[in-house]
């Protein structure tokens, strides 16, 4: 079943601005969460490798996650090489630094790029076995779920390590 969006909303614009919001919002959230260490004298590599469950990612892992999926997608729906970032980052300042390289890549992208992205092909694998997604398919059901699901845990994160956050936190400003 082939999809299309109206003339006027592209692949770009459906997943390109929506990514850099999410990682803007999550970037503030780190930001909070340094104040935050510093403020009550915790150690904040505390914070770094906290989790919601011991068989579930930690706040590192989950901010190198949302990075990937924003990259990742965004790669393959314009056709380009996905950037490698080793995930090797164990503080705050160098998650932040991660996702300022990811908000970079994609303010790189052309919207004429993503000219063919619904109907590419997007070849990956999960859990050894090869699937094929189309482009419409991978954002909307894989791409956009998954780099939600890692910034909404990061937040989760977050709020259960004593943040004081909220929804307005999570959604950002809404008057850029």
């Amino acid at each position: 079943m082939t999809h299309s969006l109206p003339q006027d909303l592209t692949y770009y614009h459906v997943s390109v601005p929506v990514f850099i919001r999410a990682l803007t919002n999550l970037s503030s959230l780190l930001h909070k969460a340094s104040a935050f260490a510093i403020e009550r004298q915790i150690d904040e590599s505390d914070l770094v490798n906290a989790r919601l469950a011991p068989d579930m990612f930690s706040l590192a892992r989950q901010v190198q996650s949302a990075s990937d999926a924003a990259k990742s997608c965004a790669a393959r729906l314009s056709g380009r090489e996905i950037p490698s970032f080793p995930d090797t980052e164990t503080t705050l300042a160098q998650l932040q630094e991660r996702i300022v390289k990811t908000l970079d890549f994609l303010n790189s992208l052309p919207i004429d790029a993503f000219a063919a992205a619904g109907e590419r092909p997007i070849v990956m694998n999960m859990r050894g076995t090869a699937r094929t997604f189309s482009g419409y398919d991978y954002l909307f059901r894989l791409a956009i779920p998954n780099l939600f699901f890692h910034v909404t845990t990061a937040y989760d994160i977050l709020r259960n390590q004593g943040l004081a956050i909220g929804k307005s936190d999570y959604l950002g400003s809404f008057d850029e």
